[in-house]
């Protein structure tokens, strides 16, 4: 079973984009200007000796639909935010975005000045450096995508996301200015482990880790891809002391998601039917998850980081089996169940940093 990514789902993820620039009236996509690259030159390798613009940030992969999304959401709190790409044609394509759209709107984009476009590899460090150099925040949302766009995420991708992952963490602790490196996990990086061992907790929530071993003997590629490179990124961040915050998402929904992203769909949903027996298949809408992103971002300048799962609902019941294989076009095989499920999802921790943030807002 596979789903092919064809140009025109990779035109709408830009035309998302477009849409979403369009939405916040404080927006520009260009390249960073000779200006810009001055400011960010920095006369330390000491990040403690001076003074870095917390408003200014980075989104790894910021073409892709979380990217999008947790863009918009920095800069309607009033962030600049420096987009990754990996390709010079990502570039050249939003710079028709801005040439095509009415001199009214143009004008409006193009005198904001939000937001900046810069290539990086993830397989090239100092690429990554430079991307990064000024930044206060790097927010690592994705490390790789089946560029064939079929259902095989195999073990070799795996490992490319485990050590793009530790590229984009040794980056951020090599780069003086980069104070917080947020890294886009997975709740599935919690979840798999051997069942038939009694004494697991029935609570699994940010505490909780999936087995690497486990998730090998299972073929749980996708899983496994996630694991280790959250792993690598707690190591680097305890051996540099760089201050880490990594959120466990559910399965990613939203308008058009899953059509645009059927590879970390399908990727995702490999062993749904344990998932949903275990009452440990949860989804999370996008925009909720890239709100979490900005929130507890803002929260690593008080606490200094942690691990958070992120889930709006766990799926219970046939029926909302039924709605999601409609939403993603998958089928989950299932057997008639009770409801009584042996684990218990929790993201407590950030209900109640994003409860604390709301009622802030409301009452200040």
């Amino acid at each position: 079973m596979g789903v092919v990514r064809t140009d025109e789902s990779r035109r709408s993820e830009i035309e998302e984009f477009r849409r979403m620039l369009l939405s916040c009236s404080a927006v520009v996509v260009k390249v960073s200007t000779e200006d810009e690259r001055n400011l960010r030159r920095l006369t330390s390798r000491n990040r403690n000796e001076y003074t870095v613009n917390q408003k200014l940030v980075c989104v790894t992969s910021g073409v892709s639909f979380l990217g999008i999304a947790i863009v918009k959401q920095l800069v309607l709190r009033g962030y600049s935010v420096r987009v990754v790409v990996d390709n010079e044609e990502d570039i050249d394509r939003l710079r028709e975005i801005e040439a095509s759209e009415d001199t009214e709107t143009s004008s409006r984009i193009t005198n904001s000045n939000r937001i900046g476009v810069v290539v990086a590899k993830f397989n090239d460090r100092q690429s990554l450096m430079e991307a990064f150099d000024g930044c206060y925040t790097v927010f690592h949302t994705t490390a790789f995508i089946d560029p064939s766009g079929f259902s095989g995420y195999s073990k070799s991708m795996a490992e490319i996301e485990a050590k793009a992952a530790e590229n984009v963490a040794e980056a951020c602790a090599a780069t003086p200015s980069v104070r917080n490196y947020v890294f886009t996990s997975s709740l599935l990086t919690c979840i798999w482990r051997d069942t038939s061992n009694s004494s697991l907790s029935p609570i699994v929530d940010h505490n909780s880790w999936s087995d690497e071993s486990f998730c090998t003997s299972k073929k749980l590629w996708y899983a496994l891809g996630k694991l280790k490179a959250e792993r690598a990124s707690w190591r680097i961040a305890e051996e540099t002391g760089l201050k880490l915050t990594t959120i466990c998402s559910g399965l990613i929904t939203g308008p058009r998601y899953f059509c645009a992203n059927p590879s970390s769909t399908i990727a995702y949903l490999k062993g749904g039917q344990d998932m949903y027996e275990h009452g440990l298949l949860a989804t999370v809408d996008v925009n909720k998850l890239a709100e979490a992103h900005v929130k507890v971002h803002e929260e690593m300048n008080k606490t200094g980081g942690g691990r958070y799962v992120c889930f709006d609902e766990v799926v219970s019941s046939p029926d909302e089996v039924q709605r999601l294989e409609q939403e993603t076009g998958l089928h989950i095989n299932t057997v008639s169940h009770d409801n009584v499920f042996r684990f218990k999802l929790s993201n407590r921790k950030l209900d109640r940093l994003m409860s604390q943030v709301h009622r802030c807002t409301s009452v200040c």
